[in-house]
C-alpha cells in the first residue's frame, strides 16, 4: 500500500492522502478501508509524536533566548492584586518615566505587550497618541477611554495624564518603534489639543527590548498550545487503541 510506505518514510501528509483517496477510488475495497482507517491512526499518532518533538527543541532553544533577554528587565508582581506580573526595561524604568513626556512600555507574563503615554502639566485628556518619523510615516494607537487604563492625578507640583494601549489599542506602535529606533521620532498627544514631544533614545530602546520580550514570549505560549494540543489527541488516539 503506497500510504503505508509513505507513513515508513515519516511523509505523513502524503499517508493521509493516500488513505483518504481509498474512499473515492475503491468505495467498495472494505477491507482497504478497514486497513486505511488503522493506518490512519498510527499516521496521526506519530505525527502528533513528532510535532511534540518539534514543539520540545524550539521550547529549549527559546527558553535559552528568554534567559538571556530577561536580563534587561525587572519583574514586578504584587501577589494581593495580581496573578500574573510585568516586566519592565532597565533601559527605560517606570519609576524615572515619570519625569518627562513620552513614552514607556512593558509586557505581562504571558506575552501581552502595552504601550503607556505620559503627558505632564498639560491638561488635553488626551486619549491616543500618534509617532511620526522625520520622512512622515507614523503609527497611532486606537481612542482609549476605558476606567483603569486612561487616569488622570494630581500632586502638589503637577498634574498627569497616563493612558495605556494594550491589544487592539496599541495598533502596532511599538512595531513602529522598533523599526525606526535609529532615527528621530515624535510622540503626539492627542485630546482637546495635540501635545508634541521628541522620544527619547531610552524610550525607544526599553519599547523594541519590550516588543522583542513580547514575541518571544508569545512564541512560547503558541508552542506550548501546539503541545499541548499533540499531547490530548495521543492520548485520545491510544484510548482508542485499548478498545
Amino acid at each position: 500500500m503506497e500510504a503505508d510506505k509513505a507513513y515508513r518514510e515519516g511523509n505523513y501528509s502524503l499517508a493521509k492522502l493516500k488513505i483518504d483517496s481509498i474512499k473515492t477510488v475503491y468505495p467498495k475495497a472494505f477491507d482497504e478501508i478497514r486497513e486505511g482507517f488503522s493506518l490512519m491512526q498510527e499516521v496521526r499518532l506519530a505525527e502528533n509524536q513528532r510535532n511534540i518533538a518539534f514543539c520540545d527543541s524550539m521550547l529549549r532553544e527559546s527558553y535559552d533566548q528568554l534567559n538571556e533577554m530577561l536580563t534587561r528587565f525587572d519583574f514586578v508582581r504584587d501577589d494581593r492584586y495580581q496573578e500574573f506580573g510585568e516586566y519592565y526595561p532597565k533601559a527605560y524604568p517606570h519609576q524615572t518615566s515619570l519625569g518627562r513626556n513620552g513614552l514607556r512600555s512593558g509586557v505581562r507574563e504571558k506575552g501581552a505587550l502595552f504601550i503607556e503615554s505620559i503627558l505632564l502639566g498639560s491638561t488635553v485628556s488626551h486619549n491616543k497618541v500618534r509617532v511620526t518619523s522625520r520622512d512622515g510615516s507614523f503609527a497611532e494607537t486606537g481612542v482609549v477611554t476605558a476606567d483603569g487604563l486612561n487616569y488622570r492625578f494630581n500632586t502638589s507640583e503637577r498634574s498627569y495624564e497616563i493612558v495605556r494601549y494594550i491589544g487592539n489599542d496599541e495598533n502596532g506602535i511599538a512595531q513602529f518603534i522598533y523599526t525606526f529606533h535609529d532615527q528621530p521620532l515624535t510622540v503626539h498627544f492627542m485630546g482637546s489639543r495635540t501635545v508634541t514631544a521628541n522620544l527619547t533614545d531610552a524610550a525607544k530602546r526599553g519599547i523594541s527590548h519590550s516588543f522583542e520580550l513580547s514575541n518571544l514570549l508569545l512564541d512560547i505560549e503558541q508552542l506550548k498550545l501546539e503541545k499541548e494540543k499533540s499531547e490530548v489527541l495521543i492520548r485520545y488516539l491510544q484510548s482508542r487503541k485499548e478498545k
